[in-house]
């Protein structure tokens, strides 16, 4: 079997010595240990569901909580994407990004264990379960942003080889139980071989956070990456959706809405109005200009995650003014936007086949849980 061949067999003790130099504390489950821990997957267990399956809360014999990704169908696809993740997670250990509990996989059920992440999703907090108990005060908001930059940081430039998660977005952010960010869902990245700018593959996401580059020509890079977390950090200032519905028939991208606000410097107009006006000025400033400078329409002059965490922190008064002085915030009243515009369409994710996955609305109004632990 695919998953076999790809952890298993020749790789067990390639696998078993780098779990040991990278003090991994991940294993293999028994089916009958998480029908126990999850109450035969009860139905008020299940956190929420899927393109993929459903995920279900858990506890373990010794009381730790997990949730349980539990693959609905077997493929040869599916069996491939949770190859993908396990063996990826079984690789990095940061504290912004979502820890590998361990996997089972007997028969043809496939499942993967994480830790339970208490605060769901960032999506759930801005747009889906816990809209309304607005918890995320600017302080957790810029928090979120710099964790989560970290995170991807690392994937990028520390990981060994690199990683592309190639899905980065509001629903693939969870929160722990003091608000952390820990980046999720590694079922859709790439590992960049030595000396790679790219990799042309096949193209996977979700619509309003692809990169121009990926979505029109399938190549996929670090930079793809960065684009996403420029979509995501606007969400984060302004409490908007990647892709707004203004009226039945018009879409507007949140950058088009975004950047001749931010030429005019009317950047409080941009603040999500659920923070009723407090927050930082210049740390807003700062995520805005941040943000747009990484969803810019050309890879080649968007920051790295490493420069991306120096300007999110402030620390270079130089970088963060040469920043404002961008050509790209210049006023410029009758230019057009759409250079950083995503593609259009009347979707709203999609995958190598461009089937759907779960949509932005099913993400928003039915699977707050479910997008808190792996959509």
């Amino acid at each position: 079997m695919a998953f076999c061949s790809f952890l298993c067999g020749g790789k067990t003790s390639n696998r078993r010595e780098h779990r040991k130099k990278s003090s991994m504390t991940w294993r293999v489950f028994s089916l009958k240990e998480l029908h126990s821990a999850t109450n035969n997957f009860n139905y008020d267990n299940k956190l929420g569901e899927g393109g993929f399956g459903s995920v279900y809360w858990g506890q373990l014999w010794d009381g730790s909580q997990i949730a349980v990704k539990r693959l609905r169908v077997w493929s040869n696809k599916a069996e491939m994407e949770f190859a993908v993740e396990v063996e990826i997670l079984g690789r990095v250990r940061h504290k912004n990004l979502l820890a590998l509990r361990g996997y089972c996989a007997e028969g043809q059920e496939r499942l993967i264990v994480y830790d339970y992440m208490p605060n769901l999703s960032l999506l759930s907090h801005l747009h889906g379960h816990h809209l309304g108990e607005c918890v995320l005060d600017w302080g957790r908001r810029m928090s979120i942003a710099i964790g989560s930059a970290e995170g991807i940081a690392y994937l990028h430039h520390h990981a060994t080889p690199h990683i592309i998660h190639r899905d980065i977005k509001a629903s693939n952010v969870l929160l722990d139980s003091d608000f952390q960010a820990r980046v999720a869902d590694f079922g859709f990245a790439k590992l960049i071989p030595d000396g790679a700018t790219h990799v042309n593959t096949k193209v996977k996401g979700t619509l309003g956070y692809l990169a121009p580059e990926y979505a029109m020509f399938g190549k996929a890079s670090e930079s793809c990456d960065v684009y996403s977390f420029g979509i995501l950090l606007l969400e984060v200032a302004s409490g908007k959706k990647p892709i707004e519905k203004p009226s039945p028939t018009v879409k507007q991208a949140i950058t088009d809405w975004a950047l001749p606000l931010a030429r005019e410097r009317r950047f409080e107009e941009i603040a999500d109005p659920r923070l009723n006006g407090k927050y930082e000025e210049a740390e807003l400033k700062r995520v805005v200009l941040v943000a747009l400078i990484c969803a810019q329409s050309k890879p080649e002059k968007r920051p790295t995650m490493l420069e991306v965490v120096g300007l999110l922190k402030g620390e270079s008064k130089e970088k963060l003014s040469s920043l404002e002085n961008d050509e790209m915030f210049r006023p410029e009243p009758a230019m057009s936007c759409q250079g950083l515009s995503g593609p259009d369409d009347n979707s709203d994710s999609i995958t190598e086949e461009k089937d759907s996955r779960v949509d932005l609305k099913q993400e928003t109004n039915s699977l707050p849980e479910a997008a808190a632990h792996i959509s």
